[in-house]
């Protein structure tokens, strides 16, 4: 872990505001794309870069915007790794968040988020909260191995069931799903039988696959050599060096994830989980007078 002063937080794409506290993950994801190269890494992955001044950037950012908006955060670094118990970086840029009557829309796959439950239920009674995890298998022994360092899909369930008490709207991402690995219909229907049964809002899934580019690929084949011997050749022989990875039977879990999304009335294109995730509540997209 290693200290930084960042010269700014807050990243603007097509009217999404987006922030990362952190550079770097310590959950050892075996898939994780933000090891690729493109995103020019200067330290080792597990080597946390740590934004010490966000907080106060944040604070400067959401002082001179007139008009509210939602923040994201946790895109391309999981806002609750474990050096976030010690640090607080995140729940002080969200005690800000909060004080300004700003949106928040949070992604992770920790239960660390539960420290921090009573100031998500205060931003969204203030405004909007949606907190987003991730679940990809649902086998614990799997999850294990390729989500090493971080809580059981189970327990992230029992995390969205805790946000649903609070009536704190909640997205899962059911992503990446790993050719010959997870791509199981008897692993979609379990997540998303559970997905229906503590009421998430919203289920985004990107073409039930993987994605692989230069970085990222080397570790994930480390990883299928370890873990999964014989498997890297199996890939190789049907992708190549794609970027794309859909899975054999894409079509059939697609088909799965639609129609339990259709009969529970959950969200399942991207494109609209999205926009609800970045819409605030008419209200609060008008200026008050501290904003004058």
């Amino acid at each position: 872990m290693h200290y930084v002063d960042a010269k700014g937080i807050l990243t603007s794409n097509s009217g999404i505001h987006g922030m990362n506290i952190y550079r770097g993950c310590t959950h050892g994801c075996i898939y994780c794309d933000s090891r690729s190269k493109c995103y020019q890494f200067t330290h080792d992955f597990e080597d946390i870069e740590v934004k010490q001044n966000a907080p106060g950037l944040l604070e400067m950012a959401l002082k001179s915007k007139r008009k509210k908006c939602m923040i994201g955060t946790g895109a391309m670094s999981d806002p609750y790794m474990h050096c976030e118990e010690k640090l607080e970086l995140t729940r002080k840029c969200l005690e800000i968040i909060s004080r300004y009557e700003f949106g928040l829309a949070i992604q992770t796959k920790s239960d660390r988020i539960m420290r921090d439950i009573d100031l998500l239920d205060e931003i969204n009674q203030k405004a909007k909260c949606v907190v987003q995890m991730t679940l990809t298998t649902y086998d614990d022994a799997l999850c294990k191995i390729i989500e090493p360092n971080v809580c059981n899909t189970k327990r992230r369930i029992e995390v969205l069931e805790e946000m649903q008490k609070r009536g704190i709207p909640t997205v899962v991402w059911i992503t990446p799903i790993l050719p010959f690995i997870n791509d199981t219909a008897e692993n979609i229907t379990s997540i998303l039988n559970e997905c229906v049964r503590v009421g998430v809002k919203g289920i985004i899934d990107f073409g039930m696959g993987l994605t692989l580019r230069e970085g990222d690929r080397e570790y994930y084949y480390a990883a299928l050599d370890k873990y999964f011997p014989g498997l890297k050749e199996k890939y190789i022989t049907h992708y190549g060096n794609s970027y794309e990875l859909p899975s054999p039977n894409a079509k059939e879990l697609r088909t799965i994830l639609h129609n339990t999304c259709r009969s529970a009335g959950i969200i399942s294109k991207a494109e609209e989980c999205f926009k609800y995730m970045n819409e605030l509540p008419d209200k609060y997209h008008q200026m008050s007078l501290f904003d004058l």
